[in-house]
């Protein structure tokens, strides 16, 4: 009897384990994370500065800054879908600023209105510096006679409008006029924080490991016909 339940048992143990350990790393992860956003989120909102002079990933991401400049020059429209304002693109254009050239993510147009006429002009823009990570293996080359993007590469952006590789995520333009982009502000929101979903996988799991275990131990404690030990 002995022997036909300490299989079982060694498999049962150890697996519940395993997995209850995985939960609690994810949990860990979750706490982690939590704190990495908080600190993203008081760097997003934090009072504008001005335009470093030479911003960097590593050490600008985030930064809240505010310029005065000129939007002029070609659009790049970048195909995006909210959940309130629905499909539609995001309009990259550049912007000259205290003798440099950046890029200005200007925020959302209907799909109808890719070819509309947009206010250009001197404007002060208030946002934040991000260099987005939406490029990957599966990432559809753009649709470049029609200017049509399919993620924010930074770099392949500004070597295509003959920019400083450097994108300025609008919160605000002033002044405000008919026929501007709805800003699509930065926020944490947009950065993927799935732990708690794991957690409870690997929970729920070690709880059917734990339930199977127990139903086969319980099946071999039965004795089997004839069995007299």
């Amino acid at each position: 009897m002995r022997q036909r339940l300490l299989v079982p048992l060694l498999f049962g143990v150890l697996g519940t384990g395993m997995l209850v350990g995985l939960g609690v790393w994810q949990v860990q992860r979750m706490v982690w994370k939590h704190g990495v956003l908080a600190e993203i989120d008081a760097r997003i909102h934090e009072a504008p500065a001005a335009l470093p002079e030479a911003p960097e990933p590593a050490t600008d991401r985030y930064r809240a800054v505010s310029a005065t400049g000129v939007l002029g020059g070609p659009e790049i429209h970048v195909l995006v879908s909210t959940k309130e304002l629905g499909a539609g693109y995001r309009v990259i254009q550049p912007f000259n600023t205290d003798g440099r050239r950046i890029m200005a993510d200007r925020g959302f147009i209907d799909l109808a209105d890719k070819d509309a006429a947009r206010p250009g002009g001197t404007v002060t823009l208030t946002g934040n510096l991000h260099w987005p990570d939406e490029v990957d293996s599966y990432t559809p080359d753009p649709d470049e006679e029609r200017g049509i993007w399919f993620a924010r590469d930074v770099p392949a952006l500004a070597a295509r409008l003959g920019t400083d590789p450097v994108l300025l995520i609008v919160r605000d333009a002033a002044p405000k006029r008919s026929g501007d982009p709805i800003p699509l502000p930065l926020d944490s929101a947009t950065i993927p924080d799935d732990h708690l979903e794991y957690a409870i996988t690997w929970f729920s799991l070690a709880v059917v490991w734990a339930g199977m275990t127990l139903y086969l131990v319980r099946r071999r404690m039965r004795p089997e016909k004839g069995d007299t030990t």
